[in-house]
């Protein structure tokens, strides 16, 4: 019997890849109070090492870039060691990991900053809802603008955090760009209502994500380096009124970075695949001159069909990796998975992070 494309090893961007299954960004709240990872994060990765591409929880580029407690970071040289052991478990599978960095933007919460300011944002538009904070549930502050003259700082966070992912070991970095965190806000004219050069058409709001992505350009290589988009996604409520435009535009100034992933979210992530304005997202696959990730709400054959027909090179998977450390090899056999319990997702310690079993285990307890 052939083995389907999506199950064989390739590679793609001068990286071996033992599958062309990815696994997307996973929030699992299980790092210290001040954002170190350790043995917890090098079991939990490399349990799962045999996915072809690792994609890291978000990591924090600053304090106040987090979105909650007890997220991990790479604002501090003192978050390497930890995750150089997590490197390390996913290598000695054989796997590749790429540190998705971010900045959770008006998504956070002044309380996590080290001066109190409120959270930093494009405009300050709140976001809808509340946050969990060492203080409990509470509603979403009023973020403040970035200035003119933060820029360069805010642009030197990412630059750090990618030179301390390099010194961790990774196989390379991922920009999160989606979701309406601090880059999705620049990009989204619901959220974006400056009238400076980072506002108003889109040559402007797209600008920032650019001038991001040259600073991880000064320490990656740019097959190297990822971008996260989520084009007609809703989350914490805010879209763009027009996407095509934006996007397209987008994915052509990523052309001329050479950037060599685009990790695009089809439809509003763990929701829907559907979302309205919308247009046809294969647009953006045809156009990208890199590999081309796709993900939000696959299953087996949804995923083997788009790889076969070319509509992807790669399809990630994320809360299905929570439950099933095998996902790959389950897949690949057709076999059942396993249900992780939201409960489980954010209620720390080892308990529903590493201790669910895999096939073979399963398996040998009858």
């Amino acid at each position: 019997m052939t083995t389907a494309k999506l199950f064989a090893p390739c590679e793609l961007n001068g990286l071996t890849l033992n599958n062309r299954i990815a696994m997307s960004p996973v929030t699992r709240a299980r790092a210290t109070e001040d954002g170190h990872v350790g043995e917890l994060q090098q079991i939990y990765y490399g349990q799962r090492g045999d996915a072809g591409l690792i994609f890291t929880e978000a990591v924090a580029v600053t304090p106040g870039g987090r979105g909650g407690p007890f997220l991990p970071g790479l604002w501090a040289d003192s978050h390497v060691a930890g995750w150089r052991q997590v490197t390390g478990a996913v290598r000695a599978r054989g796997g590749r990991i790429f540190c998705q960095l971010w900045h959770a933007g008006r998504i956070s919460h002044s309380s996590f900053s080290q001066n109190g300011e409120p959270p930093l944002a494009a405009s300050p538009v709140p976001g809808e809802g509340r946050i969990f904070t060492p203080q409990g549930m509470v509603p979403y502050e009023t973020p403040r603008a970035m200035t003119l003259e933060e820029a360069p700082v805010v642009k030197g966070w990412y630059r750090d955090a990618a030179r301390r992912a390099r010194e961790a070991g990774f196989d390379g970095v991922e920009l999160h760009a989606a979701h309406s965190y601090l880059i999705d806000s620049f990009l989204r004219d619901m959220t974006n209502r400056r009238d400076d050069i980072y506002g108003g058409p889109v040559e402007n709001r797209v600008r920032f994500v650019i001038e991001v992505l040259e600073t991880l350009l000064e320490v990656w290589e740019p097959e190297r380096v990822a971008i996260r988009i989520a084009p007609v996604g809703h989350a914490y409520n805010a879209w763009d009124s027009d996407p095509e435009p934006l996007f397209t535009h987008l994915v052509e100034r990523l052309n001329g970075l050479r950037i060599g992933w685009l990790d695009l979210v089809e439809g509003d992530t763990g929701v829907s695949r559907e979302a309205e304005p919308s247009f046809d997202l294969q647009k953006l696959r045809r156009l990208f001159r890199g590999v081309t990730i796709v993900n939000n709400l696959y299953d087996r054959q949804m995923a083997i069909d788009a790889v076969e027909s070319g509509r992807a090179d790669m399809v990630a998977f994320g809360r299905a990796f929570i439950g099933n450390p095998d996902l790959v090899r389950r897949l690949e056999a057709g076999a059942p998975l396993n249900e992780a319990p939201p409960a489980v997702y954010y209620q720390g310690g080892a308990k529903g992070y590493v201790d669910f079993p895999t096939l073979a285990e399963q398996a040998a307890a009858g």
